[in-house]
């Protein structure tokens, strides 16, 4: 493909790709809008059926499934094709809402997301493998542009949605919400995509490495709340676990993952330590920036709140923008900035904090999505790229998967940071500022580790072949 060819942004909404657009928006918004969702509407599931010390699992449960059924989505598509995978996991999805939705008492809703994640992260995978199977290459960077705006949208009316649902009806009305959106999105899946190719024989079930990476997760996930020596051991037995997945993969018949996953010494690998290396570093102001205003600045829920998505702007105003760049050696800048920007920006909300700036928190807010916006697209696209032909499906499904587990995993290493500071008995506006700082630290340096695994993934794509996609 030419440095000079590029794609409009009619074209994604154009008649040719307009259904396919839709389908894609559908499956990811069902994904972001149900990762908001439980934190407006299970309060009030709690105040109707008890079990409030379970709350987090609801949430969890559902990350947990979904990163499972995401490792799992480019086999499930092998052996039944793109078409009856969708539509099928699609299923498994409102299945699972149905549950939650009639739960009459908080097992029965925990259940219900769990079922709901492993369906959600399957369809939510199998969305990323339809974009090099039906969208040409010069067309991918509007696609992730959209998934963007579509992420941003879910970020702010997610929660005014779902809480709206639940004052005027009731927190069941914010989950069976997705009935109708999940039938459209079967209906439009059955009418547009493919059924494509299902493989011969019989895969044997790979129980053992999903279990793996279940595992590893939910070790993640229990040492965001567990006590920092305790937290230390749950997240070293994680890695162990996530490594033993990866290294059974590597020796498996029908494997779940492209054979260099996670090797420096590929382009791909490279890029996916670069995918899961951001999240892990930009979960500092994720997870603790609004309480933090809160706590600090004595802002309200929505005043706070309304400045931690300033986040999400910047990274849609900035991946529009830079969807129109034609040129690869233009590209890998972005890539090489993008680890660079969140860095700036993390150093800038703690001098922020450490100083009571609301200016330059606001520039650092941004500066954080920034660079996420200007590089996400970009380093999904020269993975894919660098992908070949009989691995893409692999490479593509494990993308959203190792960005939910580098939420996760960010997310534990920042509570665990906060709390060996001292960040939980903290009494005093002092000793808050004094405890964030070992935190942000080791944000920066995470998005350091980033910086060097782009310097390696676009050093690496520059001697790789470069695939095309989608036939025009």
């Amino acid at each position: 493909m030419s440095d000079t060819v590029d794609g409009r942004w009619a074209e994604i909404f154009g008649p040719r790709y307009l259904p396919v657009t839709i389908i894609l928006a559908l499956g990811v918004s069902l994904f972001a809008f149900n990762v908001f969702l439980s934190a407006t509407a299970l309060p009030s599931a709690v105040q109707e059926l008890g079990g409030v010390e379970v709350i987090s699992w609801a949430t969890t449960l559902y990350l947990v499934f979904a990163i499972v059924g995401g490792a799992a989505a480019a086999l499930i598509k092998r052996r039944v094709g793109s078409r009856m995978a969708l539509v099928g996991l699609a299923g498994v999805f409102l299945f699972g809402t149905l549950i939650a939705a009639t739960g009459g008492a908080m097992p029965q809703v925990l259940l219900g997301r769990a079922v709901q994640g492993f369906g959600e992260g399957v369809v939510a995978a199998l969305c990323f493998a339809l974009i090099p199977e039906l969208f040409p290459s010069r067309l991918v960077p509007k696609v992730f542009g959209m998934q963007a705006v579509v992420w941003d949208i879910a970020a702010f009316g997610g929660p005014a949605g779902a809480g709206a649902l639940t004052e005027l009806i009731s927190w069941r009305a914010a989950f069976l919400i997705n009935v109708p959106l999940v039938l459209v999105f079967g209906l439009m899946v059955i009418l547009v995509v493919p059924a494509g190719g299902r493989a011969d024989g019989v895969a044997r079930f790979p129980g053992l490495r999903l279990a793996a990476i279940g595992a590893g997760t939910l070790l993640v996930a229990l040492a965001a709340i567990a006590p920092p020596g305790s937290a230390a051991l749950l997240l070293l037995g994680a890695a162990i676990s996530l490594a033993g997945a990866v290294w059974l993969d590597r020796r498996s018949a029908e494997r779940l993952m492209p054979p260099d996953a996670f090797s420096l010494r590929t382009a791909v690998g490279s890029g996916l330590w670069l995918f899961l290396l951001m999240p892990v570093a930009g979960a500092a102001t994720a997870v603790y920036l609004v309480l933090l205003l809160q706590q600090l600045w004595g802002y309200g829920p929505t005043l706070a709140a309304a400045l931690g998505a300033v986040m999400a702007i910047g990274w849609s105003c900035s991946s529009v923008t830079v969807a129109n760049v034609r040129k690869r050696s233009t590209r890998r800048i972005l890539i090489r900035t993008g680890p660079i920007l969140l860095a700036c920006g993390l150093l800038a909300v703690l001098f922020s904090l450490e100083t009571a700036q609301l200016p330059i928190l606001v520039i650092g807010q941004f500066a954080i999505g920034m660079g996420f916006g200007i590089s996400n697209g970009y380093i999904m696209l020269t993975i894919m790229e660098a992908s070949t032909d009989g691995e893409r499906d692999r490479t593509s499904t494990l993308l959203p998967t190792t960005q939910s587990a580098g939420n996760a995993l960010g997310a534990a290493l920042a509570g665990v940071a906060a709390n060996a500071a001292g960040y939980a008995q903290a009494a005093t506006s002092e000793a808050i500022l004094s405890a964030i700082i070992p935190l942000f630290l080791m944000a920066v340096g995470f998005a350091a580790l980033a910086w060097l695994a782009a310097l390696r993934m676009v050093q690496l794509a520059k001697r790789t072949p470069i695939a095309e996609f989608a036939s025009e």
